[in-house]
């Protein structure tokens, strides 16, 4: 029998040499070589950016003029990746949406711990604010860890009384650094890229001994009263699942307008690999027409 593309997608996972809870060191080469063997198409513009002092790539894709801010997290588990490693999925975004992608090259730990990338977060939006970029206008976005610290953001943007932005869109976001979402046993046998081994090494490093339940480390414990609507997504073949789904509970219960969606089979963050996968594509088309509704002010 054929295998199916999701399924392939799945075994290429399982058979990765990229170890999240690895030596960060060596993954961040094997998460860079990696990236590097998909190239960026043509029709994606990068330019070098600071945004609060923090280093940030400007992404455009397609025709036209863009209209409407998103402000990009990549993932790593916050000692893996950069904002030249998201640039495909970030470009996919900005060609979907129409809008202009700034993805932030925030500090990582265990060189830099908590919360440099959270105070790097709200450095980079306030730097948007200060260009004269409405908040209106912004929309915020990330995936896997770079969606927790997308939803910290709007929790230290409310702390700091700044306006929000028009919305967030996250995609398997780590929104509980406790690690004690039900998923991470119910999902263990499927998921091909995560484990809460390595989930805990990376949050031990990143905390370095500092509450795993503080509402900017772990957004699921914030109180999310007051934000602006959110989109979450995730798949079912993840161990992460259950942080998506607490948090849109949680998100409910606090008054905030939510949409979940779950992709039956899909591992972490399928979106990265939407060229090849329709289930990558939709969940893409979807991020787009939620973020469009939004920033054209006209809410869902």
């Amino acid at each position: 029998m054929t295998e199916s593309p999701l399924g392939a997608i799945v075994d290429l996972l399982r058979t990765s040499p990229l170890d999240l809870g690895g030596d960060p060191d060596k993954m961040r080469l094997v998460f860079d070589e990696m990236i590097a063997s998909h190239p960026v198409p043509a029709d994606v513009r990068t330019t070098a950016a600071g945004l609060g002092g923090v280093p940030a790539l400007a992404v455009t894709a397609g025709d036209g003029e863009p209209s409407g801010t998103v402000l990009y997290f990549h993932g790593g588990g916050y000692a893996l990746g950069s904002a030249a490693a998201s640039v495909n999925l970030a470009a996919d975004i900005a060609r979907r949406s129409g809008t202009i992608v700034y993805t932030v090259d925030y500090r990582l730990a265990p060189e830099n711990r908590f919360p440099a990338a959270v105070d790097d977060a709200l450095a980079a939006y306030r730097g948007l604010l200060e260009r004269g970029v409405p908040a209106r206008t912004i929309a915020v976005s990330g995936e896997s860890a770079g969606g927790g610290l997308a939803l910290a953001l709007l929790v230290a943007v409310k702390e700091a009384g700044l306006p929000q932005p028009a919305a967030a869109a996250v995609l398997s976001p780590w929104a509980d650094l406790t690690q004690s979402g039900r998923s991470h046993e119910t999902k263990t046998a499927v998921d091909p890229a995560l484990t809460r081994q390595a989930l805990t090494t990376r949050a031990d490093h990143y905390l370095a001994g500092a509450d795993p339940r503080s509402p900017l480390a772990s957004p699921l414990f914030a109180d999310l009263r007051e934000l602006p609507p959110l989109l979450i997504q995730a798949g079912t073949y993840e161990v992460l699942l259950d942080d998506a789904l607490r948090l849109a509970a949680k998100a409910a219960d606090d008054d905030v307008a939510v949409t979940l969606q779950t992709f039956p089979g899909a591992p972490h963050v399928f979106q990265g690999f939407a060229a090849v996968l329709a289930e990558g594509a939709r969940a893409l088309d979807d991020v787009a027409t939620f973020l469009r509704t939004h920033l054209d002010g006209q809410p869902g």
